[in-house]
């Protein structure tokens, strides 16, 4: 009976531990309960207040920077966001379907273009007309600096996270960066680089625009499966990572 008895302490204190780790990410009140303090609260506002993926608070097209960047993947500009789907669709078709590479698909281009200029210019010669003027083609240096200078800062931004991980301050976040670079490591075995670009791309001209019609309906099976997933957390967490001794290494000094 005695072992029964701490069976069941043993088991209750792991429930209470568990529904503390998961209740610390629902502290705040749901909108029914806001709604019966306050005495009523606009549709608008009851918006505001309910869940959003990753805790946004901002609309999707904000998210992506509101700007010429945001229309492209939220298809604002639908003549823009086709033709470059349809561009990557086909250098994919090409390179990976056909197996054409990348320089001698340029050489064969410029080819075709050298080609029919060269003909062109000739032949309106040949008849009497002035030949036609081609144009300077120059590449702008103020958008390959700044996008150089965008990518040298995503870069050291990331090493900065790579240093915080490594450093053992989080094992959550630990945890998190392994599995999923484990699951990176599984997807280059079965897909090539090209093919992983190019689903990327797919993804980021269809998932964001599909959240972004259908975000009432997502959010709420989105909170459901983040709540789900916190509790499974907690769960581990109380069982596994707290045993781990942390304590002594953190306090000793080098």
């Amino acid at each position: 009976m005695a072992d029964e008895h701490k069976e069941e302490v043993r088991a209750e204190s792991l429930m209470e531990k568990i529904e503390e780790k998961i209740h610390g990410h629902h502290d705040s009140p749901a909108p029914e309960v806001v709604r019966e303090k306050s005495g009523g609260l606009s549709p608008s506002s009851l918006k505001d207040k309910a869940y959003r993926i990753f805790g946004r608070e901002k609309p999707v097209h904000h998210v992506f920077g509101g700007g010429k960047l945001a229309d492209i993947f939220l298809w604002r500009d639908k003549k823009l966001s086709g033709g470059i789907l349809g561009g990557a669709t086909v250098m994919w078709v090409l390179f990976e379907l056909l197996e054409y590479h990348l320089l001698t698909l340029v050489a064969h281009l410029l080819i075709v273009a050298i080609a029919a200029f060269f003909l062109w210019s000739n032949a309106l010669t040949f008849i009497n007309k002035s030949p036609p003027k081609i144009p300077d083609i120059q590449i702008p240096e103020k958008p390959f600096l700044q996008i150089v200078s965008a990518i040298t800062f995503e870069i050291n931004r990331a090493l900065v996270v790579i240093r915080d991980i490594a450093s053992g301050k989080d094992l959550k976040q630990f945890l998190s960066v392994i599995a999923g670079l484990w699951i990176v490591s599984i997807l280059g075995k079965s897909y090539n680089f090209l093919t992983l670009v190019y689903i990327a791309t797919v993804l980021l001209f269809s998932v964001p625009v599909f959240y972004d019609k259908y975000e009432d309906k997502i959010d709420p099976l989105a909170e459901k499966a983040m709540f789900e997933i916190k509790k499974q957390y907690a769960v581990f967490d109380v069982k596994v990572l707290s045993k781990i001794p942390r304590g002594a290494l953190k306090n000793k000094k080098i």
